[in-house]
């Protein structure tokens, strides 16, 4: 029998994970792993705990990405006295589930399940799993000391992963990077009992070998594993009917890897694009759909490959596939991309909008302008396409017009889905914000408040820090603000009705009605005729300028009239006027043309 099959190894999701979809890190470790003959168990642990403190608090502690409350409340468990004393909450709740719940989960885990037959543990750790992972981890290498902890994950990403596997010592090595090929390879060193830091991306405290080059091709990865996960939540009587089943068709950002969007700090070591071909992805759809039953999908990519806009959905469309899915994208698509998205079974869609500023978008190198946000918003809304975005604010050279622009506008958008929330940008890793403090002049900058409440001081957390906070040079003040966080608040109050908010037209040769249902104390209709009726809809597929309109339409009248009609729309808020272009806020009336 081959060696590497009389062991096993354990890959291992702990709290804050989302609960209501399985870890893609730990299906595809095992898949990979497998395929090179290592047993290996994935253990969805983050279930448990679920399952100990409802599923309602879990998920508010795990949708909030600052401060660490979640790592917070394992901090105890993970470090002993060594933990800070201050309290980042007094919530009584909160504090019985640090000093009560976490405890007796920890118990649990360890006494109810069989880690003495496994050789090496792994940990997949983004966001708020740190603590909780190292709290377990920390347990077992006591029970078991000849047991071998494995770490990695984006929060193992660059001097992070270094400065954790130097000061934690429950962890044994760190795989920085991605771990498709040095994972296996760490496993099979283990094996053979060669020295695992040879390999690249791997680390331990004496040191390692930096990382290698992002894979290329993504073809030849397998579908992700996800058996232990339904089966262990259904074991918890935990529902899954709802689940979307997370997939990756891409790595890296072919936006950021020529222009990197300011504040972003994904990708920090994995920026180059690289994407599976579309028949790899309708394959994987087809197995994985079978497999587990569903058709519900939530794209992990950080951008759409353009090339499933021409060879994937348009295929799922033809087939007549019932498909569901989330995507990332950038936002500057076209009404005939959209719709081709919305066929293709696309029903979520987080397209990175952040502003409806065009000042403030090139502060950010978004690369796209305001018109075209909205303009996204307007057609996934009639395609009934539905989007995540916020609003964001605090950056370097914007000024206070840019604010009270937006706000002014946003009267006249509530007809589009609203963002889920308004307030300051906060400091990345790896953002160029962050990385080019020459650039951007943020003042002091040091890591969030809750990491001092969270490590030892054993812990340089200016290394192992994700988040930061900052002080501005020149900062605009909070009141500056203030009136376009109210619009915004006011726009999703609207959005909470029955009926949302409309604004939509009918036409005919040389006549246009508008409906305006957007504002319920004073709903009407406006007509429009002939070269004004023209106009309008001239602006309704795509932001214009005048001159492209007045071609368009070749009108005997002077370009300054089409721009003077533009106001005169822009006036009664039918219009959304962008420097030189010019969109057309109305929906047609008649559905899916």
């Amino acid at each position: 029998m081959d060696g590497r099959a009389m062991w096993q190894t354990a890959l291992v999701s702990m709290p804050f994970r989302q609960a209501d979809r399985p870890s893609i890190q730990l299906g595809l470790l095992k898949a990979i792993g497998e395929a090179r003959g290592f047993p290996i168990r994935t253990v969805h642990a983050n279930l448990d705990f679920v399952r100990r403190i409802g599923m309602d608090r879990y998920a508010a502690i795990a949708d909030q990405p600052r401060p660490l409350l979640g790592d917070w409340l394992f901090a105890v468990a993970a470090f002993g006295q060594d933990a800070p004393e201050e309290r980042l909450t007094d919530d009584e709740d909160l504090l019985r589930i640090r000093e009560q719940d976490v405890p007796a989960y920890l118990d649990e885990l360890v006494e109810g399940f069989p880690w003495h037959e496994f050789r090496v543990v792994g940990f997949s750790s983004s966001f708020q799993q740190n603590v909780a992972s190292f709290a377990l981890a920390r347990r077992l290498k006591e029970r078991y000391p000849d047991l071998v902890t494995v770490f990695g994950g984006a929060n193992f990403d660059g001097e992070m992963g270094l400065e954790l596997v130097r000061s934690i010592d429950c962890v044994d090595y760190a795989v920085i990077g991605e771990g498709d090929t040095a994972f296996p390879a760490l496993l099979e060193a283990i094996e053979a009992g060669t020295d695992p830091t040879l390999i690249p991306g791997v680390y331990s405290r004496d040191g390692g070998t930096p990382p290698a080059q992002p894979r290329d091709g993504l073809d030849d990865l397998p579908p992700p594993d996800y058996d232990e996960y339904f089966s262990r939540a259904a074991e918890l009587g935990l529902p899954t009917n709802d689940v979307w089943l997370p997939f990756e068709s891409a790595r890296g950002c072919w936006w950021g890897a020529k222009h990197h969007c300011t504040f972003c700090g994904l990708n920090g070591s994995t920026m180059r694009f690289r994407a599976k071909s579309p028949s790899r992805v309708l394959a994987e759809f087809a197995t994985q759909s079978r497999r587990y039953r569903t058709f519900r999908f939530e794209a992990v990519d950080n951008i759409l490959d353009v090339r499933y806009l021409t060879e994937v959905f348009p295929v799922i469309a033809t087939e007549h596939h019932d498909y569901q899915f989330f995507y990332e994208l950038k936002a500057n698509l076209t009404r005939a991309q959209v719709r081709t998205l919305a066929r293709g079974g696309v029903v979520q869609v987080q397209p990175g909008i952040e502003s409806l500023s065009s000042h403030v978008l090139r502060l950010m190198d978004k690369g796209v302008r305001a018109a075209q946000n909205v303009n996204l918003l307007r057609w996934a809304r009639y395609y009934g396409i539905g989007v995540s975005w916020n609003i964001l604010w605090g950056f370097p050279g914007e000024t206070e017009y840019d604010y009270t622009a937006q706000a002014a506008a946003v009267p006249h958008l509530v007809h589009l889905q609203p963002p889920a929330g308004a307030d300051r940008v906060w400091l990345e890793r790896f953002s160029p914000m962050f990385s080019q403090p020459d650039k951007f002049p943020l003042g002091p900058r040091h890591p969030d408040r809750s990491y001092r409440m969270i490590y030892p001081s054993t812990v340089d957390i200016s290394r192992v820090a994700y988040f930061y906070d900052h002080s501005p040079d020149n900062a605009l003040p909070d009141s500056v603000y203030a009136t376009l966080a109210k619009a915004v608040d006011e726009w999703a109050h609207a959005w909470q009705g029955a009926t949302p908010p409309s604004l939509t037209y009918r036409t005919s040769p040389g006549y246009l009605e508008i409906y305006d249902a957007r504002h319920p104390e004073r709903t009407g209709t406006y007509t429009f005729r002939d070269t004004l009726a023209d106009i309008y809809l001239a602006c309704v597929d795509r932001p214009t300028t005048a001159r492209a309109v007045h071609g368009k339409l070749q009108l005997r009248h002077p370009v300054e009239a089409v721009q003077e009609a533009f106001h005169q729309f822009a006036d009664r808020g039918l219009m959304f006027l962008d420097g030189d272009l010019a969109l057309s806020l109305a929906l047609p009336r008649t559905p899916g043309r």
